[in-house]
């Protein structure tokens, strides 16, 4: 897989949809780097009939169409993903350890950390939509905390941060303020206070700070962090306006703390 991969098979003339991306796929090689770099979206929305009906029909694969269609229903992902990978060597013999490491680690997870995982792929694959409902059906749950430490406060925060990316603001102040009342750390209380920031007035602002604990080394931090950002070329940051620092930090945050 690594560097450039000539296509060994044919381009169909119709894509196979992903559905949970939204995205259409036109050859093998895209399909393996689908599953290989979405484990946790791969589900019956895409090893399915129709699948093999296109990898026969389109792709003139009848042989792999055949393998996998004998694995449809209750399938392992080995089952599913050996056979594809196979078919045109796609992993390296480094990269295959990778795959059965990563694999592993995901049969080893309770299912609640692994719908989280659904979520977080579906955030990365900028599904918002979709990633808040499978955070919010998690949330149901009342044990969550028995499968992670954690774990709670991480879903919220993701969904805080989906609802922020759909320009949400209230939503992800609700989310932002589970995070913190359920564990979080300073960060959460950080992010929350400029969420808070974007859609209250500055008195109401001060006034919900001070009751959701933050501190004036805390609000100094804020403050600094907003005027930083409004201080570059061509941003400006009203007192009620921070939805796009807050966008830009919450993303940030997400990606370099993998919550």
């Amino acid at each position: 897989m690594s560097g450039y991969i000539l296509c060994q098979t044919k381009t169909a003339d119709s894509p196979y949809f992903i559905e949970n991306i939204s995205t259409n796929i036109y050859t093998l090689e895209e399909l393996c780097y689908y599953l290989f770099h979405n484990l946790y979206l791969i589900d019956d929305t895409v090893m399915n009939e129709r699948l093999c009906l296109w990898l026969q029909d389109e792709l003139n694969l009848p042989g792999l169409a055949a393998r996998l269609r004998a694995n449809l229903g209750n399938f392992s992902l080995e089952d599913v993903l050996y056979p594809v990978f196979k078919e045109i060597n796609y992993l390296t013999y480094e990269e295959l350890k990778v795959l059965n490491a990563r694999i592993q680690n995901l049969d080893r997870e309770s299912r609640q950390v692994r719908e989280k995982q659904k979520g977080d792929a579906l955030m990365e694959n900028g599904m918002y939509v979709h990633a808040i409902q499978v955070y919010q059906k998690l949330l149901e749950e009342n044990d969550l905390e028995e499968y992670g430490q954690g774990l709670t406060a991480k879903v919220c925060h993701n969904l805080g941060c989906a609802f922020s990316y759909l320009f949400q603001m209230e939503k992800a102040l609700e989310y932002f303020r589970k995070e913190w009342e359920s564990g979080g750390e300073r960060q959460a209380l950080k992010t929350c206070l400029l969420a808070l920031h974007s859609v209250r007035t500055e008195e109401e602002y001060k006034a919900q700070a001070r009751e959701l604990g933050a501190d004036d080394e805390l609000m100094s931090e804020v403050a600094e962090v907003l005027r930083v950002f409004a201080a570059k070329p061509g941003i400006t940051v009203e007192k009620e306006k921070t939805d796009a620092l807050l966008e830009k930090l919450t993303g940030e945050y997400h990606r370099g703390t993998g919550s």
